[in-house]
């Protein structure tokens, strides 16, 4: 568990290079010495400072926070279901949530900032009891093949109720519509100030119930056993995801697959202890989409990928490699 502990200030050091590698790249790069003096003494009459505060910087927050936050959720719900497969997005909480706000702010017209994390924390949630009642109801019970299933169904019949609003009223979907595919670009931080509570009191419920999920690794029975009150700790957990899931999804749109790589990266360098998992997939969450979100606009530059294209696109190939691995 100490020797754990020893990697992370190169995990964080990797972060802030991350961080102001990120601000740096964009249609004019900006050296990563002006970055460093924008971000320590910033003045206003420097073009690139401005730049810097305005548009970049708040695009690499938003960044850092989305990634960790999908990465811990996603830790967390395998831990809780001792399920390799568990991740926000497969299981149907990224589409639960992005239907409730395309929903609310396309179609009810719906507006403020301070609604949009609430309104996509119902989505997630009645999205998870979905999923699961009918994994529930499936025979045998809640398998990770059936949870999966479940969850599949769930996304293409939301997904498609998603694309028939946005084809009876596009207008009104102008602004969702690279939303929904997972960007950060154009984002400020109106949102995000609304959304940071759920992701601060998100991260703290996961950091306090890491212990207890370690022990429920070695069964229901047996982590009762050792003291452990299951369900109270499934109920903390699972509200621990809603928070981070709703958060990620508002400030950032749904992006697939962070939640289940990162986990299982983290686990093969540190083990699984999850007093180590749940801070190394925190930090590992926000550089990896730091770094993917670079790889968006250096790939095809001028254009611009969304980085929920990109995380698909790298998510894919492990998630079938996953699934051929142990199922």
């Amino acid at each position: 568990m100490r020797a754990g502990f020893y990697a992370m200030p190169f995990m964080l050091a990797g972060l802030a290079l991350s961080f102001m590698w990120h601000i740096s790249v964009g249609a004019k790069p900006v050296p990563l010495h002006t970055v460093f003096d924008a971000l320590t003494a910033y003045d206003s009459t420097i073009f690139e400072h401005v730049i810097i505060f305005n548009l970049r910087f708040p695009r690499a927050v938003i960044a850092a926070f989305a990634g960790a936050s999908l990465a811990v959720s996603g830790a967390l719900m395998q831990g809780v279901t001792r399920n390799p497969l568990a991740e926000p997005g497969i299981l149907g909480l990224l589409v639960g949530a992005s239907f409730a706000v395309v929903m609310a702010v396309g179609v009810f017209h719906i507006a403020g900032s301070a609604w949009i994390p609430l309104i996509a924390a119902a989505g997630a949630l009645v999205a998870a009891l979905i999923v699961w009642g009918f994994a529930a109801a499936a025979p045998g019970g809640s398998t990770p093949l059936t949870l999966i299933l479940s969850g599949a169904a769930l996304t293409a019949f939301l997904g498609a109720f998603i694309t028939l609003a946005n084809l009876l009223d596009d207008q009104s979907f102008e602004n969702l519509r690279v939303w929904l595919t997972g960007s950060l670009a154009g984002r400020d931080l109106s949102v995000f100030f609304w959304s940071m509570p759920w992701m601060i009191g998100g991260l703290l419920l996961a950091f306090g119930v890491a212990r207890q999920v370690t022990a429920l690794a070695m069964g229901d029975d047996t982590a009762a056993g050792l003291g452990v009150d299951v369900a109270r700790l499934k109920a903390l957990a699972m509200i621990s995801v809603i928070a981070l899931t709703a958060a990620a999804v508002s400030i950032a749109g749904p992006m697939g697959f962070i939640g289940l790589v990162i986990p299982h990266v983290v686990r093969l360098f540190f083990g699984a202890d999850y007093r180590l998992i749940v801070p190394y997939s925190a930090v590992m969450g926000a550089t990896y989409l730091l770094i993917v979100d670079i790889a968006a606009r250096l790939v095809l530059a001028p254009t611009e990928l969304s980085a929920g294209i990109v995380t698909s696109m790298l998510g894919a190939p492990f998630f079938v490699w996953l699934v051929r691995a142990r199922l």
